[in-house]
């Protein structure tokens, strides 16, 4: 099975060891998920959105050719192929002002273009998925709000935004929240844990 990771994160992906100030939890889920997946013998294909210094913004080009079912930037379009060829995909961020930083979002307005990843035949009707490969989505995310708090006093507005917004409209079914809330305020071993624990769920995806 093949696994696209799309990692958020200003630290990048290397920022996985527990090193002061160049660490990232999101970084540390991320590797937890990628042992696990290897383990399982899935074939891991990572977009490292800062790394590769992706560009959010919809300009007015990426617009006009949104609308006609075509895509001017080749890095998108190169996202668009990883993002076909994938049987899973996994979101990797943290949680900042109760929703995802700006280069996921991003990457959900440039890259999931309609007319190419998804059909809208008539308003108000179902949008035809056109990721035939893609059997679920995954957000693995990190937060310092208490999760209960953030479902009941927030009312979850990122799964809102990703999963009932996107992924299920399009008609993707299997979709999964995973997420760690206050890291910096649990123990070294707490984290560990809740690592080995990332690890062993991607290991039996």
């Amino acid at each position: 099975m093949n696994t696209l990771i799309v990692f958020d994160h200003p630290y990048t992906r290397t920022a996985s060891e527990n090193v002061p100030h160049q660490r990232s939890f999101t970084a540390a889920m991320t590797a937890a998920a990628e042992r696990g997946l290897e383990r399982a013998g899935h074939h891991i294909d990572l977009i490292d959105l800062h790394a590769d210094g992706f560009n959010p913004v919809m300009s007015a080009d990426d617009l006009a050719a949104w609308r006609t079912k075509k895509v001017v930037d080749p890095q998108v379009a190169d996202y668009q192929r990883r993002v076909f060829a994938a049987d899973r995909l996994v979101f990797a961020f943290p949680i900042w002002w109760e929703s995802m930083p700006a280069l996921t979002k991003g990457f959900l307005d440039r890259v999931l273009t309609k007319g190419i990843v998804y059909s809208e035949p008539k308003k108000g009707r179902p949008f035809v998925n056109h990721l035939d490969r893609l059997q679920g989505v995954t957000a693995l995310t990190v937060m310092s709000t208490p999760q209960w708090i953030y479902r009941t006093v927030f009312g979850s507005p990122l799964t809102k935004m990703m999963f009932r917004g996107t992924f299920r409209k399009m008609g993707v079914k299997n979709l999964t929240w995973i997420n760690e809330s206050d890291p910096a305020g649990r123990t070294l071993e707490q984290r560990r844990a809740s690592l080995a624990g990332i690890e062993a769920r991607f290991a039996r995806a």
